[in-house]
């Protein structure tokens, strides 16, 4: 269905067959919702329209009929128009396109053609839709009023557009009689009557041209007291002198050969900034698209003009060079004999217009392209500067606006249009080691065409000789990758340079401390170096994209500074780990700093010598425990250990005994452990390998280390240390069943880390007491004390911890009758572990999901994420682990009424649990063992496991809690004990 409001309200379907609407108030509603646009109207407002002060009966229920009368009226025309009328409240909305609607698409298609002949088509074609007035038959509405107004100036707007691109393309003596009827019915308007005197003065009537300026100078200061604008003033000038009239309307920009892609929101943004700024900087690395960009964005104005600035300027060029070279380009006549510089006759030529000048490629001609901006802006007050360079021009009013790489998204969808190869993973990859770069993205698309997308992924550590052929219309500098990048090279002197090539050595960025320690920065250096886009800097880190950083490894090792430069970044980072305080009120802190450090960690312990690297890998063992990277870590040690030659290892061989059960492997783990204490028996190591050794399930050997640990604590004054051992044999009292000392040490261990300001202690020692809450059915203690637990952990960015609070508040969920609350903090903390990689977090969480599946019934699912755990247990996670798994797993096969292979996990889970020595864990197992003695029909033996786990929770002191009844009271009801 289509409307029409150019003129009389016209409906017609959509092959073109009027629709009659005949009812004046359904016309009236109708015109009404029109004029809105698509809004939704108040039914409030649509009365008011429609009868004014002589309301009916029920205006409501009229309002209501009306509209069922249109959407009858629409729906006999053409079958589903109906739905075109919604209720919408607070009243109603017509989903329309209207010719007013189609009207102002193709002003705004033509307004952003560059070519004359085209605008002036598209502006034909969008003022044939006119069939008189807008609005003709409601121009006495209120609710039409402002929209009538509205498209009248439109359309006023357009006529001008046309007139002046028309005048553009040479037809000026055609546009003489059409433009006078316009000037006499709007004698006033000074961008129509600026458009008639360039008509007559094109045409060869100069003389008619200047007495047009002449009436309107008059109209204007007797009817409003006003003189005309300075572009008019210009125009009359120009005509008096017989110069060339430069419209402002016209430019030179080129049309696109290919989309511009990844970049509507950023042409927005630059529209918005020109509209609040005459000087915008597009600031950015070679190759980023900052000229694409900058025409795209001025194409949204009337007058803009490119002007490239590597095309015939030498580095060497003055600002009148500058001003001939910028004249040249716009048309404009050089008149050397004015005596006037260059300058200010380009300053008097634009004076009075409202143009835009793109300026682009300033970085090679700065301070001459800095100093001819700075006076036309000053001299020119309608003119708009948009400069595109490498680094900023540095003057008064400039808002520089950094253009960034393309994001993942559009990068691969600029390969995929550039190469006709569908985005994928391997595109993917490319685009991100290419940094979103559209030059270079361009450059390895004509490869890709030619060795396929995964052999160019895998020959882009070379990158240089691969990306060594561009288009042939490209400039030179842009034809290859390397050319690219040494344009902006070869300007620099030695001093930036040698700071240049020597960040490359760097993973990830750097800080302005190690920029100064290893690549011997001066603030001011670095500075410059950001400002020539080189250099990327953002949260107090400066970094390299990627291609650059492999040009200025090329540059490093020309200089001969590779192995130097290699070794001092070693030397920093070792430094700075052993620096920082991991222990105390600073671990938050530290673990940031370091985090940060990740990827030169990882470069430094490559490129270190062994007395280095040995320094680095005991400095970052504490930041590896903590941030749960136990087979990295465990992988730094074997390599360093295997080619050190060091005199003592001996903390070393601790930190990797510690990591490799920590990594599952608790393989000869007595034997281990003595070797490592035979050269490192401090009460650390004591302390630290028992406490690793809890996964195994090894009460007595954690017993004996932590006691001696402790001791040692207490004679070295080590606050610190004894909090460890305290929370250390809280978690082990706890396992044994010996509830009241795990009370008072996991006390008095929360007392020494808040001393000490601890988050990871107060952690350890918080989720004891929360885990004891949990035995004794102290739920809202347990929830505080995780709760609590969760707050520590996400502030200090250990988020393998934050994973385990999630799963220890999702199994208080659970205990207190929420499995939806469960599920949701086991799922969250499922995904943290599996974004971390910490393999037994992400069993923790998926546990408890089997935990609320299988209590709501649903065993297969519960069974399912039990079994995809089962060898993982048995081969990693130590007893603890299994005994539970298969206790879980044994109540299915009983609910299922399995009992023989009820029988069989519980006989397993029973060894495991007794391996163990926790005697909730072994009550839990003689449940399980009640449960398929039951099942098969053996009540004497089912009593017997019953007492047996009623006796072992008894001596724990921790009866079985009300919520954890369910098996057992199950299993009591099975028969009549």
């Amino acid at each position: 269905m289509r409307f029409g409001v150019l003129g009389p309200l016209e409906v017609r379907t959509e092959d073109g067959r009027e629709v009659r609407v005949a009812d004046r108030k359904v016309r009236v509603l109708l015109a009404d919702l029109l004029a809105h646009a698509g809004e939704v109207v108040s039914a409030d407002r649509l009365i008011d329209d429609l009868w004014g002060v002589d309301l009916p009966a029920d205006p409501v229920a009229t309002l209501r009929a009306r509209v069922s009368q249109l959407r009858r009226t629409l729906e006999d025309a053409e079958p589903g128009s109906r739905a075109l009328v919604e209720s919408r409240p607070p009243g109603y909305r017509l989903a329309a396109r209207t010719d007013a609607q189609t009207f102002a698409h193709l002003t705004e298609q033509a307004m952003a053609d560059p070519d004359a002949a085209t605008r002036a088509s598209l502006l034909t074609d969008a003022l044939a839709l006119w069939r008189g007035p807008a609005y003709a038959d409601f121009t006495d509405a209120p609710f039409a009023l402002a929209e009538i107004l509205r498209l009248d100036e439109l359309r006023l707007a357009a006529m001008e557009s046309r007139a002046e691109a028309r005048s553009e393309s040479g037809e000026d003596a055609a546009l003489v009689a059409e433009l006078r009827g316009l000037v006499d019915e709007h004698p006033l308007r000074e961008r129509l009557r600026a458009a008639y005197m360039r008509a007559l003065y094109g045409a060869g009537r100069p003389a008619e041209a200047l007495a047009a300026y002449d009436d309107l100078r008059v109209r204007l200061r007797d009817e409003l007291g006003l003189d005309p604008a300075p572009d008019l003033v210009a125009l009359q000038t120009a005509i008096l002198r017989r110069e060339p009239v430069f419209t402002g309307t016209s430019g030179n920009l080129p049309a696109d050969v290919t989309p511009l892609i990844g970049r509507d929101e950023a042409v927005r943004e630059l529209t918005r900034l020109l509209d609040e700024a005459r000087l915008v900087t597009l600031h950015g690395t070679g190759g980023v698209g900052k000229t694409r960009l900058a025409v795209a964005v001025a194409r949204r104005l009337h007058a803009a003009w490119l002007v490239p600035l590597d095309e015939g300027l030498d580095a060497g060029a003055s600002i009148d060079d500058m001003a001939s070279f910028v004249g040249g380009v716009l048309g404009l006549r050089d008149d050397a004999g004015s005596g006037e510089s260059p300058a200010g006759r380009l300053s008097e030529a634009l004076h009075g217009k409202r143009a835009l000048l793109v300026l682009d490629n300033c970085e090679h001609v700065t301070d001459s392209a800095a100093l001819l901006a700075a006076r036309l802006l000053r001299d020119v007050p309608d003119l708009r500067v948009l400069a595109t360079s490498r680094e900023p021009l540095a003057i008064s009013g400039e808002r520089l606006w950094t253009v960034p790489p393309l994001n993942s998204r559009a990068a691969a969808r600029l390969f995929a249009e550039r190469s006709g190869i569908p985005a994928g993973a391997a595109v993917t990859a490319i685009c991100d080691r290419l940094d979103g770069v559209p030059l270079a993205l361009e450059l390895a698309a004509t490869r890709a065409r030619a060795l396929g997308v995964d052999e160019l992924a895998a020959r882009l550590d070379d990158r240089f000789r691969l990306l060594s052929s561009g288009t042939r219309d490209a400039p030179a500098r842009q034809r290859t990758l390397r050319a690219l990048i040494d344009w902006s090279w070869e300007p620099l002197d030695e001093r930036a340079r040698a700071v240049l090539r020597r960040l490359a050595i760097h993973a990830g960025g750097c800080t302005l401390e190690a920029a100064e320690a290893v690549c011997g920065a001066e603030v001011e250096v670095l500075a410059d170096l950001v400002d020539r886009s080189l250099v990327v800097a953002g949260n107090g880190r400066y970094r390299l994209l990627e291609s650059i950083a492999a040009y200025c490894v090329e540059r490093l090792h020309e200089a001969g500074e590779y192995e130097e430069t290699r070794h001092r970044h070693a030397a920093y980072y070792a430094g700075l780990a052993e620096r920082v305080d991991l222990r105390g009120p600073a671990q938050r802190d530290a673990l940031r700093q370091l985090r940060a450090e990740t990827g030169n960690i990882r470069v430094a312990l490559d490129g270190a010598d062994p007395d280095l690297a040995l320094r680095l890998v005991n400095a970052m063992g504490w930041a590896w425990f903590l941030w749960g990277r136990p087979g990295e870590a465990r992988r730094a040690f074997e390599r360093v250990l295997s080619v050190s030659t060091a005199k003592s290892t001996a903390r070393a061989r601790t930190w990797h005994t510690a990591f490799t059960m920590l990594d599952g492997d608790g393989a000869d783990r007595d034997e281990r452990v003595r070797y490592a204490l035979a050269s490192d028996d401090t009460a650390w190591a004591r302390w630290f390998l028992g406490f690793v050794r809890a996964g195994f399930g090894d009460l007595d050997a954690i017993g004996d280390l932590t006691a001696r640990a402790l001791a040692g604590f207490r004679a070295d004054g080590d606050v610190w240390g004894e909090a460890a051992a305290h929370a250390t044999q809280a978690a082990q009292a706890l396992s044994a069943g010996d509830l009241d000392q795990a009370r008072r040490s996991g006390e008095r261990a929360l007392d020494l880390f808040g001393r000490t300001g601890d988050r990871w202690g107060r952690l350890q020692a918080a989720e004891t007491l929360g885990l004891l809450a949990e035995v004794t059915g102290e739920y809202a203690r347990a929830r505080e004390l995780h709760e609590r637990g969760l707050r520590d952990a996400e502030e200090s960015g250990l988020w393998t911890e934050v994973s385990a609070r999630l799963s220890r508040l999702g199994r208080v969920a659970l205990l207190e009758g929420d499995p939806d609350q469960a599920d949701d903090l086991h799922e969250r903390a499922r995904r943290l572990a599996v974004r971390e990689s910490h393999k037994r977090m992400e069993n923790f969480a998926d546990i408890g999901l089997a935990l609320a599946a299988r209590r709501r019934g649903r065993l297969g699912e519960a069974e399912t994420i039990l079994r995809r755990w089962l060898d993982w247990c048995r081969d990693v996670d130590g007893a603890p682990g299994l005994a539970f798994l298969l206790a879980e797993l044994g109540f299915i096969a009983e609910l299922r009424g399995e009992a023989d292979e009820a029988l069989d996990l519980h006989t397993e889970g029973l060894a495991a649990a007794r391996a163990t020595g926790n005697p909730r864990a072994i009550a839990l197992a003689q449940e399980g063992m009640a449960g398929a003695h039951s099942l098969a029909g053996r009540p004497d033996e089912a009593a017997k496991s019953l007492a047996a786990a009623s006796e072992a929770r008894e001596a724990a002191g921790a009866p079985l809690p009300e919520a954890e009844r369910g098996d057992v009271d199950r299993i009591r009801a099975r028969r009549a004990w």
